[in-house]
């Protein structure tokens, strides 16, 4: 039996939290990049210019809490409902601003699935072991359940499958659509109990995996003392000459 090395928490953590701040770095310059080939701010500033227009044409201000909603009199609060109205009668604006979301989701989907790749799947390739930028500095790595290397299929689905589609992309649409009204508190109660299930499997289980690793068959290690297998033969040849030094030894 080879025993597993298992990462230790705080270094998982701190790894972590290092390829997070790399993925927004990189997802926020591939956002940017979007925004531009796409003339994003066109529609923004198109948008920005009706409000104005709007509020001069009825005297109102858009930017209010509800308190100050609730202490306008009664003509400025007709006013405000008229130039409400008027906003979302008015077709360019319609335009405009299912623009702005369209483009805002391709940004946000596009800007991460790209950072994920190259973080989560092309460097852990190039440094081996399944080693991402965080895990390179801290020392850990990985590789599959039964001690041998981690291949790019698994790399594939614990990156896309895993990190990208289930804990990045599930929360970030599931919150937007509460944030709209369409889930209200039902989606930000999947959201923490998503995160909960996270921690509790990180902190819990046997080898502190999470869904990602539960999907991929990896685990996390420390890579300084594990040994890796280049193949599930190699592991089998060692095991057997393991088991051979010991009934030799036992003849003595």
């Amino acid at each position: 039996m080879i025993d597993i090395q298992k990462a230790g928490l705080w270094k998982r953590v701190a790894a972590w939290m290092l390829d997070v701040i790399m993925i927004l770095i990189l997802a926020t310059g591939s956002g940017l990049a979007l925004s531009n080939l796409m003339k994003y701010d066109q529609y923004v500033d198109r948008m920005n210019e009706a409000y104005e227009r709007y509020e001069k044409e009825y005297g109102v201000d858009f930017d209010m809490t509800r308190e100050e909603y609730e202490a306008l009199t009664p003509e400025k609060r007709a006013a405000y409902e008229s130039a409400s109205k008027a906003v979302s009668e008015d077709p360019q604006m319609i335009a405009d601003y299912n623009m702005v979301v369209h483009q805002t989701l391709i940004m946000v989907s596009v800007g991460i699935l790209f950072s994920v790749l190259i973080l989560e799947f092309v460097v852990p390739i190039l440094f081996g072991n399944g080693q991402t930028l965080g895990k390179k500095a801290f020392g850990i790595g990985l590789m599959r359940n039964d001690c041998v290397k981690v291949n790019r299929m698994q790399l594939f689905v614990r990156s896309l499958l895993g990190k990208y589609t289930i804990e990045i992309m599930f929360p970030i649409y599931v919150l937007l659509l509460s944030f709209l009204g369409v889930m209200g508190l039902t989606g930000t109660l999947v959201v923490a109990a998503l995160f909960l299930v996270e921690a509790i499997l990180l902190i819990a289980s046997k080898n502190h995996s999470q869904i990602h690793d539960y999907l991929a068959g990896t685990v996390v290690v420390d890579i300084t003392s594990q040994k890796i297998f280049e193949s599930a033969e190699a592991r089998t040849e060692y095991t057997k000459r393991i088991h051979a030094d010991m009934v030799s030894r036992k003849g003595y």
